[in-house]
This record gives structure tokens, C-alpha cells and sequence, in this order.
């Protein structure tokens, strides 16, 4: 089937013909028809199949007619990270070049002002993150009110990342009446129950088996030691025909040591994380892609979505905690039909994430040896590296040898302290002998001397008590007693006042009684 038969319309064929594409991948032959006439759709497919187009090319030719705006977005796209963004903002400039359709990209790491100068102007397509949107929606910059196309893209790494709360509550704020597109590269039965909700008599894709790798993609794993991966690595660098490569670690802050260990023995490397400043991450992306930068060093943010033309290797120098997240990294390889390679780097203490890769896939990783390294085996200890002073790090065995060792030593030094003190007393002066050998009396403990030095004290509030007690009389004295002033036995002279008024009272009586 060719893209001319799909429905398009064109506009959005002249695109993809200056793009260099003719036949539609499996989702987007399936999706973009019914895309087209308004169905809901729940797609999954395998990464690297061409999701992205299978709803920006339809969604180009439904919003050509309408106008969008102030504050008011036609269609709202979610993604869960910037980068992947991105690329989909990418996607609809190139296919969307012949339309004058507005686009506003919404993400972390850039300022509010110019987002909101394109809000205020009107926008057609609405690209963000979940965060920034929210952020830019409590500050009363967007309404969401009008939004005819609703697109969650990439919802099971959304689910992985935390970010299904955010989108339940943005769908809160949507209309009823509205298209929805879901789709994702697994299909987990939390992210069947969130398109049961948000979809409405959905017309389900299924292009490839959940969380199955490409068929273009060799893959291999190499077990070996934990202190010679960085070896093991720079070996299949050197001995494979890298032209360029990903290189997946599972904590942020190994990427950096990684990535300084490559350079420090003549590789091209650079890093990309989540807690890098968006600029720098955009930067060193572009870099990756024109080929500035061979090796990126990399977390799972670059595992979803991002698209790098011709990326011959992938390299997981960590095995990757989720068993889906292997998909996805070695994904990024053997696109559009090319052939990809990919390599893990494991160690005798990742069976169990191994066997859950395997389980997943439904395929044993073929082995391989390294030239030059001991070979290990799962489940056999591991001989951890000394860290600095201390010796921290080290295996238990030399640590329980180290502290046999110490305590021997400090239990003959015991031993041979009471000869050289007895010794000592031999060659002293009798008189300073005599007084050594007198018997020692007990120490006092702290606790004695504080109730020791508490006794006067306690003495003198006791005599005070005792002295207060004996001045105080057992009868009790009210008014004056005995001595009343002389002043208070004259009578008293009465005012002006209150004379005319006792005459007015007794007048008063008297006329009552009359």
C-alpha cells in the first residue's frame, strides 16, 4: 500500500514525498484511516515502527480547516519527556510545511514568557510535557476548553515516570465531545484500564507483539566482572565498526564518570541526563545527530522516541532495571529497516535481571567472550574494589581477616603492657614503689560526686524550710486583733450631701407611713 491510498490529503502527500517516504509502515497503514474519520484509537506497536507519524499526518489534514485561538489549542499532544517533544514538534514542521498551522511546544527548561507570547497569539497543535502544562494552566495562561484532538503518546513510559496522576487530572479539564489517540509500546494492564477511561469505543491497533524486539537488531551480552566493564566496553568500541552508538547507564551519576573515563582514552563522547539544563541537553543532541559527538552516554530519557538516522550500535553498560526498558534502548537501532547492533555489559549480580530480559523477549541473549578478561558466571561473588582509605568496598573475607589481625595485635600488646609496667616499678625508688603498690581506692563515678557536691546545698534548703515553718502561728489572725487604730474609733462626719438626702429619705418614709 502506498501513503497516496490512505486518505491524505495533498498537501500532506507533497510533504512526504519531498521526505523521500512512498509506502506507510504496518501502524500507520492501520491507524491513519481510521484516525481520518474521527474513531478513537488505541495503538501499540514495537518502538521504532512509526508511531508518531500515524497520528501527526492525519491530525495536519483534520486541523487545515478551523482557526485557533487565543489561549484556546486545537489539539493537545503529551509526551513524556522533552527530547521526545521534541522530535514530534519536528515532525509537524516537516510534514506540515505546506499548512499554515500554528505550533506551540510546551517543556520544562525554558522560559514561561515566550511559551505564553504563542499561547496568546493562538496555536492549532499543543506539544508538552505534563508538568509544564499544568504549570502554564494554574497560572490561567491556557484553556483547555477547546481542544478537538487529544493525543497520549509513549503512555507506558508516562506510567513508569509517575505521570499518570497529571493526566487524569488534564482530562479532567477537557471536553467531553473530543477525538483520543493512545498510544504505547506495551500494553500493561494499568495502561488497558487508563484507555478504558479515556477512550470511547476505540478502534484498537496491534501491530507487533507487546515489548518485542525489531528482528533487525543482533543482540549479544557479555558477563563479566563489575571492575571490568569500562574494559570490557572500550574493547567492543575498538573492535566493532561503531559509526555511532548510544550507551545506556542506569544512574545519573555514572554517566559523567563514564563519559570522562571514554574521553580520558580517545573516544568522542559526550553526556545526556535528566538533570542537565534543557539547552545543554537540546545542544548535545544536535551535536549527537550531526555527528559532533560519536558516543552519547545516556540515561533512559533518550530510550523513547528519539530518532537518530543510521545509529549503528547501542550499548547497555548497565542492564537495564526494567525488563521493558531493554526494548526500548536497543530500539533506537536498526530503524527504518537497517540493520542494528546491540550489547550488554552484565556481571555475576544481574541474573535475575537477565533472566527477566529473557523472559520478556522470549529468546536467550547470545554470549560472548571478551578477549583479554576473566570470564564470570552468574550467582559467584563478586570482588568489589577498594574505595579509598579504609579499604571500603572490599570483599567480607578480607575484611574479617583485617579485623583478626587488629584485634590480635592489640590483645599482645595487652599481654606485654603489666611486664613493661612491672618493669618500670622495679627500677623506680623503694618510697615511690611503696606508694604504687598501695591499694588503689575505687574511682568515684560522676553520678557520686554530683550527689556528693549536691549536699550543702540540700542542707541549706532544709534548714530554710525548717526556719519558715517555725514562724508561721498555728491560729489564725483575722482583721486587726487586739490593735485597732485610734482613727478608726472616731465617728465619722457626714458630707452635705448625703445629709439632705438621708432628710429627703426619712421625709419620704414618713409621708408612706402617713
Amino acid at each position: 500500500m502506498l501513503f497516496s491510498e490512505l486518505g491524505l490529503g495533498p498537501d500532506v502527500l507533497r510533504a512526504i514525498e519531498d521526505k523521500g517516504y512512498t509506502q506507510p509502515t504496518p501502524i500507520q497503514e492501520q491507524a491513519i484511516p481510521w484516525v481520518l474519520q474521527g474513531r478513537d484509537v488505541l495503538g501499540c506497536a514495537q518502538t521504532g515502527t512509526g508511531k508518531t507519524a500515524s497520528f501527526t499526518l492525519p491530525m495536519i489534514d483534520i486541523l487545515a480547516s478551523g482557526r485557533a485561538r487565543a489561549r484556546m489549542p486545537r489539539s493537545l499532544i503529551l509526551e513524556p519527556t522533552r527530547e521526545l517533544a521534541a522530535q514530534v514538534a519536528e515532525s509537524f514542521e516537516t510534514y506540515g510545511k505546506h499548512h499554515k498551522l500554528s505550533m506551540a511546544l510546551l517543556i520544562g527548561g525554558e522560559t514561561f514568557s515566550e511559551q505564553v507570547k504563542r499561547l496568546d497569539r493562538g496555536v492549532d497543535v499543543l506539544i508538552a510535557t505534563p508538568g509544564r502544562l499544568i504549570d502554564l494552566f494554574e497560572r490561567g495562561n491556557i484553556m483547555l476548553n477547546d481542544i478537538k484532538v487529544f493525543v497520549i503518546d509513549e503512555a507506558d513510559r508516562m506510567l513508569d515516570m509517575g505521570f499518570i496522576p497529571d493526566i487524569e487530572r488534564i482530562v479532567s479539564k477537557l471536553p467531553k465531545i473530543r477525538q483520543t489517540l493512545f498510544f504505547s509500546a506495551t500494553m500493561p494492564p494499568e495502561i488497558r484500564r487508563l484507555a478504558d477511561a479515556f477512550l470511547m469505543n476505540p478502534k484498537e491497533i496491534s501491530v507487533a507483539p507487546p515489548a518485542s524486539p525489531a528482528e533487525t537488531v543482533t543482540q549479544a551480552m557479555a558477563l563479566v566482572h563489575e571492575v571490568d566493564k569500562r574494559k570490557a566496553l572500550r574493547h567492543l568500541l575498538r573492535t566493532e565498526d561503531v559509526r555511532n552508538a548510544f550507551i545506556f547507564c542506569n544512574r545519573k551519576r555514572d554517566i559523567d564518570v563514564l563519559r570522562r573515563s571514554l574521553e580520558r582514552h580517545g573516544f568522542n563522547a559526550g553526556a545526556l541526563h535528566g538533570d542537565m539544563v534543557q539547552s545543554k541537553r537540546t545542544e548535545t543532541l544536535e551535536a549527537f545527530k550531526r555527528g559532533d559527538i560519536t558516543l552519547l552516554v545516556c540515561s533512559d530519557v533518550a530510550a523513547r522516541g528519539i530518532d537518530v538516522q543510521g545509529l549503528s550500535h547501542v550499548f547497555n553498560f548497565d542492564v537495564p532495571i526494567n525488563a521493558e526498558d531493554y526494548v526500548h534502548r536497543i530500539g533506537r537501532t536498526g530503524r527504518a529497516g537497517r540493520q542494528g547492533r546491540a550489547f550488554m555489559l552484565a556481571t555475576p549480580d544481574d541474573d535475575k535481571l537477565v533472566s527477566a530480559i529473557a523472559r520478556l523477549i522470549k529468546r536467550e541473549i547470545p554470549m560472548i567472550a571478551i578477549d583479554g578478561l576473566e570470564s564470570a558466571e552468574f550467582g559467584e561473588e563478586e570482588a568489589r574494589p577498594s574505595r579509598g582509605r579504609g579499604g571500603r568496598g572490599r570483599d567480607r573475607s578480607e575484611r574479617t581477616k583485617d579485623r583478626g589481625e587488629r584485634a590480635g595485635r592489640e590483645a599482645s600488646r595487652e599481654e606485654r603492657a603489666p611486664r613493661a609496667e612491672a618493669g618500670q616499678r622495679e627500677d623506680r625508688p623503694r618510697d615511690e614503689r611503696q606508694r604504687d603498690e598501695r591499694p588503689s581506692q575505687p574511682r568515684e563515678s560522676v553520678a557520686a560526686a554530683e550527689a556528693r557536691r549536691s549536699e550543702p546545698r540540700r542542707d541549706r534548703d532544709r534548714d530554710r524550710r525548717r526556719r519558715r515553718d517555725d514562724d508561721d502561728d498555728d491560729v489564725a489572725v483575722i482583721g486587726f486583733g487586739d490593735h485597732v487604730p485610734s482613727f478608726m474609733l472616731r465617728a465619722a462626719r457626714p458630707r452635705p450631701a448625703d445629709a439632705a438626702r438621708d432628710t429627703k429619705a426619712e421625709a419620704l418614709d414618713g409621708a408612706q407611713e402617713g
